[in-house]
């Protein structure tokens, strides 16, 4: 595994607008898309980053059972009024598509940071902008990256699954809007039929008791990039959780299929790192989490249990603050905007040129299916870690 430092294509802002990824540059003006740099991998080395995903994704389902079979739902600090939710569609298994683990990768250990489950972004520049530019740059070598192909794949096997049309919603920036835009594309190359539809556009009709469009048609299937624990707050969220497509897998008149389904809630949650590390200590592809405290760990980092692009992540060495959010004051307990933290064991990470990688391992389907790395000057990952593309042989 090395880090390469390369000259980037001449005019690389339009060829990467060409294929959808429009937020290439930050605000000041430097590169969120950089290819002055890519990041290079044994086929070996591929292979174990592939099947660690594999192997995560096997303790998150059982983990899955596990919270449910021991109520554990409280501790994950998850609202009651979706627990019922929870539970019928992780029984009933829904049509869901795709999520993120972020990795710790130096070479020798790969652990888990976290699992991105409900919103996961970065798939634009992960699934096309880099396979662009291996093409053009490096067309000999390969890229850890199925993820078009399994995405159009998964599409095509839910069609028996979704109500047509499929909606497309999401009430973020540029990257959330390229991202749905990405993702409703997918869902037509597999011949399914789409619209798009801002979250604060979807009506409620209170005399047929439906969410509906700006037309009055009722949307019974809905892809989301809008987290579950921020709708569930919303003046309509009792009514998302009163007509929820929960009992079955497949389309139900006057009820409404959301992609992500609301079980996703117990992933997209960061009390699931302590779980997987209750459930499974020692575990070669974890690091020791809880849930009360740093118990014995001198290095930690404090994670807010819904937090999200680094938002409230603080690193901890020798118990002493060292970077993140603002320091804590030692005579008050910590709050977090969900209520909780988990505190986790400090990763060895991939660092080169004054870097610091993670692994952004994405499922498609429950499956790996691609790779993307983001970088940044410090140890948290944020909003303005650059993503660098990657190739291996």
């Amino acid at each position: 595994m090395r880090r390469h430092s390369v000259t980037p294509r001449k005019g690389w802002q339009k060829s990467v607008e060409r294929v959808g990824l429009t937020y290439h540059t930050l605000d000041d003006g430097t590169p969120y898309w950089d290819e002055s740099a890519y990041w290079e991998f044994s086929s070996a080395e591929i292979d174990r980053l592939e099947a660690a995903t594999a192997e995560i994704q096997r303790l998150a389902l059982a983990a899955g059972d596990a919270i449910l079979t021991r109520n554990w739902l409280g501790r994950m600090q998850i609202p009651e009024n979706a627990w019922a939710a929870i539970r019928a569609t992780w029984h009933s298994e829904p049509p869901a598509l795709y999520g993120r683990l972020d990795l710790a990768y130096d070479g020798r250990q790969i652990k888990l940071l976290e699992y991105n489950a409900d919103t996961p972004t970065g798939l634009v520049e992960a699934a096309v902008a880099q396979w662009y530019w291996l093409e053009e740059l490096f067309p000999r070598a390969d890229q850890f990256n199925s993820l078009h192909e399994k995405l159009v794949a998964k599409w095509k096997d839910l069609l028996p699954y979704v109500s047509q049309p499929v909606y497309f919603s999401h009430d973020g920036a540029d990257e959330d809007a390229m991202t749905i835009a990405y993702l409703q594309d997918t869902a037509q190359q597999a011949g399914l039929k789409t619209e798009a539809l801002g979250m604060r556009k979807i009506g409620w009709d209170s005399d047929t008791g439906q969410f509906v469009d700006l037309k009055g048609k009722a949307i019974e299937t809905l892809f989301k990039l809008y987290p579950w624990e921020w709708l569930l707050k919303e003046a309509f969220g009792a009514h998302a959780l009163k007509t929820m497509n929960a009992a079955s897998q497949k389309p139900v008149a006057g009820k409404v299929q959301w992609i992500e389904p609301v079980w996703k809630m117990l992933w997209s949650n960061k009390a699931l790192l302590a779980i997987l590390w209750e459930l499974n200590p020692d575990h070669e592809l974890l690091l020791p989490a809880y849930l009360d405290g740093p118990a014995k760990m001198r290095n930690y980092v404090r994670k807010p249990l819904l937090g999200r692009e680094g938002a409230g992540v603080s690193i901890f060495r020798n118990w002493a603050w060292a970077e993140g959010a603002p320091a804590p004051d030692p005579t008050a307990q910590p709050v977090s905007a969900s209520g909780g933290f988990v505190y986790q064991a400090l990763a060895s990470m991939a660092q080169a040129d004054g870097r610091t990688a993670v692994f952004g391992s994405w499922l498609v389907d429950g499956e790996p299916a691609g790779m993307g790395l983001r970088e940044s000057e410090g140890m948290i990952t944020t909003n303005t870690s650059r993503f660098v593309p990657h190739l291996f042989r």
